[in-house]
């Protein structure tokens, strides 16, 4: 399992909505981060972002998956503010696996914490995510959806 959200499965069982984005910033994003919206584009999340889109999955280009050597960085980019292109989930029901150490039970309430390829959970203060499913082992995976309140796509 790779750090960050990895797409698991759709609470109505159909197929994930995919949507490309332009970076807002000149900033490193890897695969599994969580994102949300700024004037159309994609940044990196973080706890109390109320526009989250959902986990991105890569560059629209794989050229730009490299270093400034020009090798290859599957997974991991710098990308460029208005010019760099990424592919994100953005269904509201999406619902994403993350490794996490602690029990949780379905309905709890978390945050989203850590840099880019490290981002994990947190305890709850501004409610980003749902648990969806009851976790009773702590080395299980964790199933999360964004909070209906906290997506971008909500309807207000």
């Amino acid at each position: 399992m790779t750090a960050g959200f990895t797409f698991a499965y759709m609470l109505n069982g159909g197929t994930p909505v995919i949507k490309d984005f332009y970076m807002k910033d000149t900033e490193t994003l890897t695969r599994g981060d969580m994102v949300n919206i700024e004037v159309g584009e994609v940044d990196l999340a973080a706890t109390n972002d109320t526009d989250l889109a959902g986990a991105v999955l890569g560059t629209v280009n794989p050229d730009d998956e490299r270093d400034t050597s020009h090798n290859r960085t599957p997974g991991k980019w710098a990308g460029t503010d208005s010019t760099t292109r990424v592919r994100v989930i953005i269904s509201p029901d999406a619902v994403y696996a993350i490794t996490d150490a602690n029990a949780r039970n379905a309905g709890a309430t978390l945050d989203i914490a850590g840099a880019t390829g490290a981002m994990t959970l947190a305890a709850s203060s501004s409610i980003d995510v749902v648990v969806v499913e009851t976790k009773l082992q702590a080395a299980d995976l964790t199933y999360v959806k964004i909070a209906d309140s906290e997506h971008y796509l909500r309807a207000d």
